[in-house]
């Protein structure tokens, strides 16, 4: 590992020593902070797929019994939250931050029926990922995406067991951010699990 990608596990520990302030912090300035002087950049709202839907062939039969518009649709895709890029090896990884209310002391049930963290889950689709995987150039044996959970669903017991289930073993590709106001362990699992991905 060079100088330049070692400044990036620095970083992070340089945090530690850090009082945390009284605001949360904003994941897209953790990790501008995070990369700044290294190989690694982080953008928000990438555009690269915001029109992936426009030009899916559909035959005859199909589109005979669907409705067709009289002006053309141009624009309709998806839109992650943030992308990580490596200028190097040019990798990128999506990411999806989700805040939800949840289920937790003093509340009851419902307060975790909001449905974010199932929106999230559209990058599993097989067509989704075929085209994340290509744009990122990852390969075929990683998830291209990471959803960072942030808000009361970080400790909704029914929450976190949907999520833990829908991810299974790619448990690199999920963080709990449960402190907000503390990054340091949102780096830790960044720099241990993911920026590898990108080398």
């Amino acid at each position: 590992m060079g100088s330049k990608a070692n400044r990036t596990r620095k970083k992070w520990q340089d945090y530690s020593g850090l009082k945390a302030s009284s605001a949360e912090q904003d994941f897209y300035t953790v990790f501008s902070n995070l990369f700044k002087d290294s190989n690694f950049q982080i953008r928000a709202k990438p555009n690269e797929f915001s029109n992936i839907y426009v030009d899916i062939k559909l035959s005859k039969k199909v589109l005979s019994e669907i409705y067709i518009p009289h002006t053309a649709i141009t624009r309709h895709g998806v839109f992650p939250d943030y992308a990580i890029d490596n200028f190097k090896t040019k990798k990128t990884l999506y990411i999806e931050v989700k805040r939800q209310d949840g289920w937790i002391e003093g509340g009851v049930r419902s307060d975790g029926r909001e449905n974010a963290h199932e929106k999230s889950s559209k990058f599993f689709t097989p067509g989704l990922l075929k085209i994340l995987r290509a744009k990122g150039n990852l390969g075929e044996d990683v998830l291209p995406f990471w959803t960072v959970f942030q808000g009361n669903i970080t400790r909704d017991p029914c929450r976190v067991r949907e999520i833990t289930c829908w991810y299974d073993e790619y448990i690199a590709h999920y963080y709990f951010w449960r402190d907000s106001k503390n990054p340091i362990p949102l780096m830790k699992h960044f720099n241990k699990h993911l920026k590898r991905l990108l080398l």
